[in-house]
């Protein structure tokens, strides 16, 4: 048990970080780490040796995640009244928040699996290899992904919200 923390406790701070990413919220962040941390625990003799062991923690963190939208969208989203005596005014917002915002908003205008290549690329720095096996698409599908949420990013921050909706007739 001893090896399997030494191998896990290092991936913990970029599993959060991700799991932060996609949830904004630091109990639910938590909460996904701990539960992608038990399920490796758990299938442990399941894993690949030789595979890599960053990109298979972020593929069962993605996939828990994935299941969890599923499920709200299927039962619906609840929100306590923690969450709304807690929330910020809008007075409170600083020029220096607002960047990171606009960032945020940028990032949640993208397709999941564009936000998903660009999180996992850009700020946790898996190799395309590494992300594609996370995500399990071919290499080819990350870099045009990857292209295209980085060009739709760019475009977000230079023209706002506009810029990433689409008309359709």
């Amino acid at each position: 048990m001893d090896e399997i923390v030494s191998l896990l406790e290092p991936q913990i701070p970029g599993l959060r970080r991700y799991a932060w990413a996609l949830l904004r919220d630091n109990e639910a962040a938590d909460d996904l780490v701990q539960d992608t941390l038990e399920r490796a625990i758990r299938h442990w003799s399941q894993r690949r040796r030789d595979g890599d062991l960053k990109a298979w923690l972020f593929a069962i963190e993605r996939n828990l995640f994935l299941n969890a939208v599923r499920q709200r969208k299927s039962h619906g989203v609840h929100v306590g009244v923690e969450a709304l005596e807690n929330a910020p005014s809008s007075t409170e917002t600083t020029e220096s928040h607002m960047g990171l915002r606009d960032v945020l908003a940028g990032l949640d205008a993208l397709p999941e699996e564009q936000r998903s290549v660009l999180l996992l690329v850009s700020v946790e720095d898996l190799s395309y290899q590494q992300a594609a096996q996370v995500l399990d698409i071919p290499l080819g599908t990350v870099m045009s992904r990857l292209s295209r949420a980085r060009g739709r990013l760019r475009e977000f921050m230079e023209n706002g919200r506009n810029a990433v909706l689409r008309r359709v007739k």
